[in-house]
C-alpha cells in the first residue's frame, strides 16, 4: 500500500512502522527547515536594506560592498538585500521555493567566497556553510505539503530537476556576481 510519493516519483511503501516514510514528518520536517532558514535570510535582507534588527542599513552595507571590491557597492546592497528578503520570504511560504531557495544559495556562495577567515566563528563561515546546504536542500527536496507551491497547479508536484536546475542557476549567477569584483 503506497501512502505518497517521494521527488523521484517512486512510491513509498508500507506505514512508518514497516520501515516507510512517514510522509507527515517529511512535511513537519521541511517546513521547520522553511521557516528557520527562510525568516532568518529574510531577516538579515531587512538588515541591509532598512536598517531594521540592528542593521546597517543601505548606506554602510554599500561601503562594506565596495570594500570588498563589489563596484557599486550601494546598488550591490541592494540587490543583496532584496534577494535575502524576498528569497528568504519565498522560502518560508514555499513560494517558488526552487528559485528562492537558488537566490538565497547564491547570496550564500558570495559570503563564502569573500570571507577569509577559517571555519568557526565569529568570524568563520560555518553560518553560510549551514544556510547554503539547507537552501540547496530545500530546493531539492521541495518545499513539503505545507507551503504554496502545493496550491499551484504547476508547482504541486515537485520534480527533482527543477531543484537541481533551480540551483545550478544560482551558482551562475553568483558566479556572474563574484567576476564582477575588482
Amino acid at each position: 500500500m503506497a501512502f505518497s510519493s517521494n521527488p523521484l516519483g517512486a512510491p513509498l511503501s508500507g506505514p512508518p512502522s514497516s520501515g516507510g516514510t512517514d510522509p507527515l514528518g517529511c512535511d513537519v520536517g521541511l517546513l521547520l527547515l522553511r521557516l528557520v532558514a527562510g525568516l532568518t535570510m529574510a531577516a538579515h535582507g531587512t538588515q541591509k536594506l532598512f536598517g531594521w534588527f540592528d542593521g546597517p542599513g543601505l548606506v554602510l552595507t554599500g561601503h562594506e560592498f565596495t570594500k570588498i571590491g563589489y563596484p557599486a557597492g550601494k546598488a550591490m546592497a541592494v540587490v543583496a538585500g532584496l534577494t535575502e528578503t524576498l528569497g528568504g520570504l519565498g522560502v518560508a511560504l514555499g513560494l517558488l521555493t526552487p528559485l528562492a531557495a537558488a537566490g538565497l544559495f547564491g547570496i550564500m556562495i558570495n559570503a563564502l567566497v569573500v570571507k577569509d577567515d577559517g571555519f568557526f566563528a565569529p568570524e568563520g563561515v560555518e553560518y553560510e556553510i549551514l544556510l547554503a546546504t539547507a537552501a540547496v536542500c530545500l530546493a531539492l527536496a521541495g518545499p513539503g505539503r505545507a507551503a504554496v507551491d502545493h496550491f499551484l497547479p504547476v508547482l504541486r508536484r515537485h520534480r527533482l530537476w527543477r531543484g537541481a536546475a533551480a540551483i545550478v542557476l544560482g551558482g551562475v549567477l553568483a558566479g556572474v556576481f563574484l567576476l564582477l569584483r575588482s
